[in-house]
């Protein structure tokens, strides 16, 4: 009996594997066909076959120029919003047993917004510094969640009330900011605190790119952490695992991507908060890293493509599409936990 339920099991963990890796494949060449998509549509159409030789410099100068240095920013810019996105929720829902702890509730994107927004209206600030300061806001406002949703251990209903006293506080006093700051500056701020991919170019996504080739794979080494983690506090340190040492370095990570992705191009409402769930639904699995940041990704680039051909005069903010995917989930889910009488 102890041989064929180790056999079960083992049979059970490659089923899932490949489950996991075909649906990864799959997000992937969607993800692929709408980054084609994003870079062709526009004013200047470029024909789809003529997307892939103009990111490499070959075919018609013009379809060069305006791939390379208007559009191909931009679908870059989404996939790696998306992916953080999409990764950063996996792992805050994860860590907190709650689908409700996404970095958009919990507080991690007012901080980064009312760091970014007092860079924009009062230092006048662009760029890199609206990075960094989006960053320290980002981390500046999970610390204090964390310190405060401490008590004798991290209970996910702590976490996530805390997180949204800190998010209304925070996101007073990025109301305040606006009221009292010059109006070309509040139109500036407002477009950044929808969510907007509009005019991206190669600086503002660089720091972001460069901070995944870190960030990722350092997700994925610590991924058998998460995994014992998901067990219980108690069970993760009989198995040997120095408990909060790795929830610490994981909410870390997930706070670095959050504040990177939301410097990048803003809050995107609700892209956190939908990724992982879809994912763990196509793998079948409770913990899909790799599958959330494809669908954040995926998510991204397909709002950004609505955004951009919904309205034949205007061009929305990519915040507003996600907005209007997201809040019927967020409703559907509220509604459930209400029913079930649990935190979803």
């Amino acid at each position: 009996m102890t041989a064929l339920a180790v056999q079960t099991v083992r049979r059970a963990r490659v089923t899932g594997r490949a489950r996991g890796l075909s649906v990864s494949v799959v997000l992937a060449a969607v993800a692929f066909v709408l980054f084609c998509l994003s870079i062709s549509i526009g004013d200047f159409r470029v024909p789809l076959a003529d997307v892939v030789p103009a990111i490499f410099g070959a075919g018609d100068p013009a379809a060069q120029f305006i791939v390379g240095e208007l559009r191909l920013p931009r679908a870059l810019a989404a996939v790696l919003v998306g992916a953080a996105f999409g990764l950063s929720g996996a792992l805050f829902q994860t860590l907190a047993r709650n689908p409700l702890a996404s970095p958009d509730f919990i507080g991690i994107t007012s901080g980064a917004s009312l760091a970014a927004v007092f860079g924009i209206v009062v230092l006048h600030a662009s760029g890199n510094t609206i990075v960094v300061a989006a960053f320290l806001g980002a981390l500046t406002s999970a610390a204090a969640i964390y310190v405060l949703a401490w008590k004798r251990g991290l209970s996910s209903y702590r976490l996530v009330l805390v997180g949204i006293g800190v998010a209304a506080a925070v996101d007073a006093g990025t109301a305040y900011l606006l009221t009292k700051a010059r109006i070309y500056d509040v139109q500036s701020a407002v477009v950044w605190l929808t969510g907007s991919l509009n005019g991206r170019t190669w600086e503002d996504i660089r720091p972001l790119a460069l901070a995944m080739v870190v960030l990722v794979p350092a997700t994925l080494l610590l991924a058998p952490s998460l995994r014992l983690l998901m067990l219980g506090d108690e069970t993760a340190a009989g198995l040997g695992l120095r408990v909060e040492r790795s929830r610490l370095l994981l909410v870390l990570l997930a706070v670095t991507l959050t504040a990177l992705a939301t410097a990048a191009a803003g809050p995107v409402e609700f892209v956190a908060l939908l990724a992982a769930p879809i994912a763990r639904r196509l793998v079948g699995s409770p913990l899909a890293l790799v599958p959330a940041a494809l669908v954040g990704a995926v998510l991204v680039l397909g709002a950004d493509v609505l955004a951009r051909e919904a309205l034949p005069t205007t061009a929305l903010p990519v915040g507003v599409v996600t907005g209007i995917i997201g809040a019927p989930y967020l409703l559907w889910l509220l509604a459930r936990s209400n029913r079930i009488g649990t935190g979803g």
